[in-house]
């Protein structure tokens, strides 16, 4: 753990829908499979498409058995996989945009990191994960001669190496904060049960010249676990020993966007429909795209395999 008013903060109201960013990418690649699915149909060898002759066995995309055995019927498939798979871990939902929060100081930590002068708590739990170091699947290095594409080379993490820490907790003993389903715009949306956070895995984007990273929310800080003034409203970040930071970022956050040890970045909080392709959809149980990549492959798998005798 890294230990106004705001009013007019909630003015704008936002409705994301899957007509934008993910159907667009989705359906670009259902048109390149129908393409060259076609290709392959039309090209026959002894009576059979050559995808299947090629593999000497009943081919998936030519299963007599099969309501999905023509290439645009599959194409229909993927996508209705897609929609399903998207919206069990991101509904549709409307929400109450909040500004950027500009020039914010931006500090650097890690999973496993020790406490020091400027990190009273060391970083092997965090606000919501005691055991967050083993969950994460290891120490998250930030000696860059020790990391690669992102992520430690010792290891690929078990969660989202794009991670950082705001200075509020939602949850204290157990149980919501009073003002918690007043000041998150989300609340309602995520609400899971009584002490369980909304905060966590919520998403961020930050923000460092003309570069742009997303990162999910993980733990509290730095310094602080209080501050909903400032992460929700409209005050800035509170004068502290790391000179009044306002965000801590993980080192894959870090090497993306190019960022000193102490550095000044913007950042707002965006949603799952609102982040891009980029190396922070790759990894992590909690990571909305892996697992819905995850329910797509075995859904995938079960269409290969054909309808049970």
């Amino acid at each position: 753990m890294r230990i106004h008013s705001a009013d007019g903060v909630f003015g704008g109201v936002r409705v994301t829908s899957f007509e934008g960013r993910f159907r667009k990418w989705f359906t670009r690649i259902a048109i390149l499979v129908v393409v060259f699915l076609l290709g392959l149909s039309a090209t026959r060898h002894n009576g059979r498409p050559r995808f299947a002759s090629a593999f000497g066995t009943r081919s998936l995309f030519d299963c007599s058995n099969s309501p999905y055995a023509a290439s645009a019927d599959f194409a229909k498939y993927v996508m209705k996989l897609r929609d399903e798979a998207f919206l069990k871990v991101a509904p549709i939902r409307q929400i109450r945009r909040l500004p950027w929060k500009d020039n914010i100081v931006t500090t650097v930590f890690w999973i496993g990191e020790k406490a020091d002068v400027n990190n009273p708590m060391p970083n092997d739990r965090s606000s919501w994960d005691l055991n967050w170091t083993v969950n994460y699947g290891g120490f998250d290095t930030p000696e860059i001669a020790n990391r690669s594409n992102y992520i430690p080379v010792a290891f690929i993490p078990r969660q989202n190496p794009f991670y950082v820490a705001l200075p509020y907790n939602d949850v204290t003993y157990g149980q919501f904060k009073p003002e918690a389903p007043l000041v998150i715009p989300w609340f309602k949306e995520a609400y899971r049960g009584d002490g369980q956070s909304v905060c966590k895995d919520h998403w961020i984007a930050i923000r460092k010249g003309n570069r742009t990273c997303y990162a999910q929310w993980e733990d509290c800080g730095p310094f602080r676990t209080d501050h909903f003034q400032y992460v929700f409203g409209n005050e800035r970040p509170k004068p502290n020993a790391n000179y009044a930071a306002g965000l801590d970022v993980s080192p894959a956050v870090r090497d993306y966007l190019g960022l000193q040890p102490i550095d000044v970045t913007d950042w707002q909080f965006v949603t799952v429909l609102d982040v891009p392709p980029g190396p922070w959809r790759r990894y992590g149980d909690n990571n909305p795209f892996v697992r819905a990549r995850e329910q797509v492959e075995v859904r995938l798998k079960k269409y290969q395999k054909g309808p049970t005798e």
